[in-house]
């Protein structure tokens, strides 16, 4: 270390500021296979919806689920803490920008209803789609016997930050290896963004680490308390890590890119960077079947304390299925995101996810949005 500088600053990369260079052989775009595998689960379309109230709600779940990807139901959000949650979610959208936070944490101060847990889990089963659910580590032991007892297919243990070693003034906090006897589905725990946090989680047994801090829409995160590494280095370390579990265990752990996704690019870049999967918000929360009707909010942006998210008003954009699969009316890279996946994987010559983690060089190009731009930019 420099005597003269007390810590070193470490380079590190965002969506914007890389590219994918061309592979040397190319192949027809209907040839790349993007299945999603989670422990022993197969998912044609490797994107999961973010467990946010204005983007996930039974409804919508199953519709995700008819286009094969996995939609996330938070369990703390007005879906189990109301019998009419739209009634709620129309109250969010209504209130003056000025009034959002306090409105926030007037409406999720009530308490979970239990009942509602199983209730909406059955509503989602019932259509016979695929059912996730989203839990914090404090209501996890509460919650998730719940949820599993229900029919829910996958628990997502999520928070802002997570480590397998997290320390607190409770006699006993949650243990993943006792939460994995608890509940006999596919656990995915999150959020991370470094090597040797991803790794002593994968060592725990769970099936999914979620890899991302604050670099969502709607989240103040980063904003508010300075935390968060960007995208592209946080998937990249976090699939260091996976590589490093398989070599020692034989056995994958897939990673789930979560956060900063807009358009088809970052998407690839994603899969590019070494995700098995991505978890998208925003996006989703612009289509006809989102419960927020063209609004977007943070799940951390009721805290009574330290609110670090906002709503953002986000618009409609097109159907869950235009989001993935098109047709689409815009040329900005928002509609049809896995047309533009398997399209990259084509041009990388690649069959599927894993040998695109081979072969996709990723390249640092930090004019690769403005370069011969001009008019696409509006500067004349």
């Amino acid at each position: 270390m420099n005597a003269r500088t007390f810590k070193e600053v470490r380079r590190t990369y965002g969506f914007d500021e890389v590219a994918i260079a061309p592979g040397a052989i190319t192949i027809n775009p209907e040839l790349a296979d993007i299945d999603f595998n989670l422990d022993g689960m197969t998912f044609s379309a490797p994107v999961m919806a973010s467990a946010m109230d204005a983007i996930v709600s039974p409804e919508s779940a199953v519709e995700f689920d008819r286009h094969g990807g996995l939609a996330v139901l938070n369990l703390e959000g007005v879906q189990t803490k109301y019998d009419d949650p739209e009634e709620v979610l129309a109250e969010i959208v209504a209130s003056p920008q000025e009034e959002v936070t306090k409105t926030f944490q007037r409406v999720y101060s009530a308490p979970i209803k239990e009942d509602l847990v199983g209730e909406r889990v059955r509503q989602i089963k019932q259509s016979g789609a695929k059912c996730a659910v989203s839990v914090t580590p404090a209501n996890t032991k509460r919650l998730a016997p719940l949820a599993v007892d229900a029919g829910a297919d996958v628990l997502v243990v999520q928070s802002t930050v997570t480590t397998a070693r997290h320390k607190s003034r409770s006699i006993r906090g949650l243990r993943l290896p006792e939460l994995l006897e608890m509940v006999n589905v596919p656990v995915i725990v999150g959020n991370c963004a470094t090597y040797d946090v991803a790794l002593e989680i994968m060592e725990t047994g769970i099936h999914g680490v979620l890899v991302g801090i604050g670099p969502g829409a709607a989240c103040t995160t980063r904003e508010v308390t300075g935390m968060g590494v960007p995208q592209v280095t946080s998937t990249l370390d976090c699939a260091a890590a996976r590589e490093e579990y398989y070599r020692r265990s034989g056995r994958y752990v897939p990673i789930v890119t979560d956060g900063g996704i807009r358009t088809g690019g970052d998407l690839c870049k994603s899969f590019a960077a070494g995700a098995d999967a991505v978890m998208i918000g925003t996006p989703f929360a612009q289509t006809t079947e989102a419960p927020g009707q063209g609004c977007n909010w943070g799940m951390a942006s009721p805290d009574p304390i330290l609110p670090r998210g906002t709503r953002v008003n986000v618009g409609m954009r097109g159907s869950i299925k235009q989001v993935l699969y098109g047709p689409s009316s815009k040329s900005d890279g928002t509609l049809n995101l896995l047309g533009a996946l398997k399209t990259c994987l084509g041009y990388v010559g690649a069959f599927n996810i894993r040998e695109f983690h081979q072969k996709a060089e990723l390249i640092f190009a930090p004019s690769i949005k403005t370069e011969g731009k001009f008019y696409q930019l509006g500067m004349n």
